[in-house]
């Protein structure tokens, strides 16, 4: 190696210390009031409340496929459930928040709906194939109309709605939306009681 050579790789060795000294300087002289250096980007918060108030169609409708997460961010899987529902049966929005998007994604007509209130960024929950009666920016409550089921567009074998949840880009369950008393089977029913002897 020349001397020409040698000099510059030993320059570019003590720019690239530099470099680190200064950055270091920075970090550790960070003031009570100074904003904090975020090294890496913060994990999307997964956590999903139990805020919907209705099923997106129907009362209980059949999940025909439920959500399969992928192993990987490409990877294969099923980012939401499909649910049965016949052509023209009305789509409604699970819980309250504002539209943020109502047109047509590759020939299949999609809305999707910003939940309020559950931090930053929203949750947002998606319906396709749905023929959509609001528009992008409108505000919605629990079990408002977003449109109905669209008689094609569905990748399922039978007519279905397909329900999506992101936050952000992560794909979540949207049956997580739903509380208890909506996963349940059916209504409580009160039954006769037999052999209790009446109080005096």
């Amino acid at each position: 190696m020349d001397t020409w050579s040698g000099t510059w790789l030993r320059f570019l060795g003590l720019l690239g210390s530099l470099a680190l000294l200064t950055a270091t300087l920075q970090v550790s002289s960070a003031g009570p009031g100074d904003r904090p250096i975020t090294l890496a980007p913060a994990a999307t918060d997964t956590s999903v409340p139990s805020l919907g108030r209705v099923w997106p169609v129907g009362n209980r409708p059949a999940v025909l496929r439920a959500w399969e997460p992928p192993a990987t961010t490409y990877g294969r899987g099923h980012r939401g459930v499909d649910l049965s529902a016949p052509p023209g049966a009305p789509v409604r929005a699970v819980a309250a928040g504002r539209v943020s998007f109502a047109g047509r994604v590759a020939g299949k007509g999609v809305v999707s709906v910003e939940l309020a209130g559950t931090g930053d960024p929203p949750l947002r929950t998606t319906y396709e194939p749905v023929r959509a009666s609001v528009k992008k920016g409108e505000e919605v409550t629990a079990g408002a109309i977003l449109g109905t089921v669209e008689p094609t567009g569905s990748h399922c074998t039978t007519p279905c709605v397909h329900w999506g949840l992101r936050r952000a880009e992560t794909y979540l369950d949207p049956l997580s939306l739903l509380p208890p008393w909506l996963l349940s089977h059916g209504p409580s029913r009160l039954l006769p009681v037999i052999g209790v002897p009446v109080p005096s």
